[in-house]
C-alpha cells in the first residue's frame, strides 16, 4: 500500500465571515474536552444528529416549535464537526485518512437529513424544490471534492460563505418557521432556489476556470514532441 503524503486535514485558510471568530474559537477551548473523548468519538455523533433531525421534522409538521429542538441538532452538529479533527490534530492523535472519508460522508448525510425534515412541513412545488436541493448542494461538495483531487487544496468556502454561515441560516430559517409558519418560504422558495443555483454555476466556473490554467501551464512546460508524417 503507498504511503503518500495525505492533505485533505490540511484546508485551504477558510475566509468566510465568521472563520476567524471560529478558529479563535476553537483554539482556545479544545484542550477543555475530558481524555476519554476522542476526535472519532465525535465524527460518529453526526449519526445521531442526523437522526434527530429527521425525528424532530416529522413532528414538527404538526407543531412547529420542534424546530427548536431541530436547531438544536444542528448546532451540535457544528460543535462535534468543528472539534473532531481539531482535537486529533492538538493531542497528534488524529486518524486524518478515516476522520476525512467519514467526516465528509457524514456532512453529506447530515444534509441529506436536513432536507428530509424540511420536506415534512411543505407540499407541492416547495416540496419538489427541497428533494433538488439535495442534488444541488451535493454538487458543492463534490466539486470540492473534485477540485481537491487535481489541485492538492482542500476549500470548503465559497464567496465568502462555509459550513458555519450555512448553519447558522438554517437556524434562523426554523426560528422564522416557528414564528410565521411556512406561508413565506411557499412565496420566496422558487426564487431563493434559482439564487442558489446561480451562485452554483459561479463556484464550477471559477474552479474550472482555475483548473484550466493549471493544466495549461503543465501543457506548456511539456516538452515539443515532433510530429510523424
Amino acid at each position: 500500500m503507498e504511503n503518500n503524503k495525505f492533505q485533505g486535514d490540511k484546508k485551504v485558510p477558510m475566509k468566510s465571515l465568521l472563520a476567524k471568530l471560529e478558529k479563535k474559537l476553537i483554539d482556545s477551548t479544545v484542550s477543555l474536552f475530558p481524555k476519554w473523548i476522542e476526535g472519532y468519538h465525535l465524527t460518529l455523533m453526526t449519526i445521531l444528529w442526523s437522526l434527530g433531525l429527521i425525528l424532530f421534522g416529522f413532528l414538527a409538521k404538526n407543531n412547529y416549535n420542534w424546530l427548536w429542538l431541530s436547531s438544536l441538532m444542528i448546532f451540535m452538529q457544528w460543535f462535534t464537526d468543528c472539534y473532531d479533527g481539531a482535537l486529533g490534530r492538538h493531542r497528534d492523535t488524529g486518524i486524518p485518512k478515516w476522520g476525512f472519508y467519514m467526516d465528509h460522508l457524514l456532512d453529506f448525510v447530515f444534509m441529506s437529513a436536513m432536507f428530509i425534515s424540511y420536506s415534512f412541513l411543505f407540499d407541492g412545488l416547495s416540496k419538489m424544490l427541497i428533494y433538488f436541493s439535495v442534488p444541488a448542494f451535493g454538487c458543492f461538495m463534490v466539486s470540492s471534492f473534485l477540485a481537491f483531487g487535481v489541485t492538492g487544496e482542500f476549500k470548503i468556502t465559497y464567496l465568502r460563505t462555509g459550513p458555519t454561515e450555512i448553519r447558522l441560516f438554517f437556524i434562523i430559517l426554523n426560528a422564522l418557521i416557528v414564528k410565521f409558519g411556512v406561508g413565506f418560504i411557499d412565496a420566496v422558495g422558487l426564487y431563493v432556489f434559482i439564487a442558489f443555483i446561480a451562485m452554483l454555476v459561479v463556484v464550477i466556473f471559477r474552479t474550472q476556470k482555475y483548473i484550466w490554467a493549471i493544466d495549461m501551464v503543465d501543457k506548456a512546460a511539456r516538452p515539443a514532441v515532433d510530429k510523424q508524417d
